[in-house]
């Protein structure tokens, strides 16, 4: 099995993690590693991406266990979904993560609380982290500044399909012989 290497790898040696003090790391993406993060994010454009990441070992006494407290700024080109035009746009997500020795997940699944990423061995992948993150903040429905859906496109109070039903006109023709 050939094995994958992610767009952005930044490895950490757990061990380099100055205890409960903690360590900051900033991990930037070159202009190549932009262009892979862009093809997988499946967008026109990344031209600037850094993650800031202060680390510290869980207080709690779990062996292994490190909590990400990260900012991510990027810089993007999306594309509108009314207008279809490509846009610049800029993000700050400020997120926390918990890397967690593999096999020692917690079992709950508890929506409000951080997320976590299970890792084996002695290195958590910094870079990985930081691109998942991204994808779990990117706008689903980017909108050029100023884009406006056309009249005809939006809803009212008649009902969900009212706008649909306006610009599609109902065809219940069938063809001589067909049964519905």
């Amino acid at each position: 099995m050939i094995p994958v290497v992610p767009e952005l790898h930044r490895p950490v040696t757990i061990d380099h993690i100055a205890g409960l003090t903690g360590s900051v790391v900033e991990v930037t993406a070159s202009p190549e590693e932009c262009a892979a993060i862009a093809l997988r994010m499946n967008i026109p454009g990344v031209t600037a991406f850094t993650c800031r990441f202060e680390l510290t070992r869980a207080q709690d006494g779990r062996a292994g266990e490190v909590v990400a407290d990260g900012v991510l700024t990027c810089e993007l080109i999306r594309e509108c979904v009314v207008t279809l035009d490509d846009f610049p746009t800029r993000m700050r997500e400020r997120f926390r993560v918990r890397f967690v020795p593999a096999g020692l997940e917690s079992e709950d699944d508890d929506i409000d609380g951080d997320d976590e990423i299970a890792y084996a061995g002695v290195t958590i992948d910094l870079g990985e982290a930081a691109v998942e993150q991204l994808a779990l903040s990117l706008d689903p429905y980017p909108r050029k500044p100023g884009a406006v859906i056309p009249k005809a496109y939006q809803a009212d109070d008649s009902g969900p399909f009212a706008a649909l039903a306006r610009i599609l006109p109902l065809h219940d023709e069938r063809e001589d012989g067909d049964e519905a």
